[in-house]
């Protein structure tokens, strides 16, 4: 189980060139990528993406790369001397109009945007290849990260689905008690109404059968305890499991809400009000896994 929460950090250098990466990520639906990148090797943004995307299912994942790049090597200096001239005779004509020195400088020239700039002509091939180790530890340790979260989130709903499954069997206790409970109740009732001790025995059966079918929750504890061992599964697996999760505590707080409704029990009615109680803070911890 991985949480959706995670932070990874790299750093790859070499004689010529240096490069770091930083990975984090947040809760999302889908798999949001973003990655800011340096100009100079912007044009590796899609592979970045894509050797995520291969990695990691789902989060808003934000993925920060710096590079420095200190070799001559593949560099050539770019001199646009059609703008140089139109900012040299601007100069001058401000120069003379304010009646000051008329002499500028070369290198003063150079400074301005777009005068001189360096083309780096490397082999994209060796960049990626090198920032593609720097990119792999990164995901490693973010990976990592994501990993121990998910099992600290995996223990508390162990612990969670086990004091469901001890609700679940309290309330199956309690319901096979609520139809004697009923008769006994019913017998009573109607010797005190028809103040008599003799009860037409046929008719209360009729009675048991009908109120025996309208409280029964046999079905909902059945589904229910087939939903748990389903959690308890999917917990286990390595691959993505959130969705299917969610789904899955939707059921459970659906057959949940049916024996809330069918039973009349003060017990039982208690018991559903913890088993919600347990369902809602899962499916907040669940918000936060892959």
């Amino acid at each position: 189980m991985k949480s959706m929460t995670g932070f990874g950090r790299a750093r790859y250098e070499n004689s010529n060139r240096i490069y770091n990466i930083e990975i984090k990520s947040v809760n999302h639906r889908y798999n949001d990528i973003t990655v800011k990148l340096p100009r100079s090797i912007s044009y590796l943004e899609e592979k970045i993406k894509k050797e995520i995307s291969s990695k990691i299912s789902r989060g808003k994942i934000d993925i920060f790369v710096s590079f420095e790049n200190n070799s001559a090597e593949g560099k050539n200096i770019r001199i646009n001397k059609e703008l140089a001239g139109i900012y040299i005779k601007e100069l001058k004509t401000i120069a003379s109009e304010n009646g000051i020195n008329e002499n500028i400088p070369v290198t003063e020239i150079s400074k301005f945007p777009d005068v001189l700039t360096i083309e780096n002509l490397e082999d994209e091939d060796i960049i990626w290849k090198e920032l593609s180790i720097c990119l792999n530890e990164a995901i490693t340790n973010f990976l990592k990260m994501r990993e121990n979260e998910g099992n600290k989130i995996k223990e508390d709903l162990e612990t969670r689905i086990g004091k469901i499954l001890e609700k679940v069997c309290e309330i199956s206790t309690h319901s096979t008690g609520l139809v004697s409970e009923y008769v006994v109740k019913l017998e009573t009732r109607i010797k005190e109404i028809l103040k008599t001790d003799i009860v037409d025995k046929d008719r209360l059966a009729e009675e048991v059968v009908i109120y025996a079918d309208k409280c029964s929750v046999e079905e909902e504890i059945t589904r229910l305890n087939s939903h748990i061992n389903q959690f308890k599964e999917l917990i286990n697996v390595n691959t993505p499991i959130g969705k299917k999760i969610d789904f899955l505590i939707q059921e459970m707080n659906r057959e949940t809400n049916t024996i809330g409704s069918k039973s009349g029990s003060l017990s039982i009615t208690n018991l559903v009000i913890d088993i919600k109680t347990e369902l809602e803070d899962i499916r907040e911890q669940i918000q936060n896994i892959e």
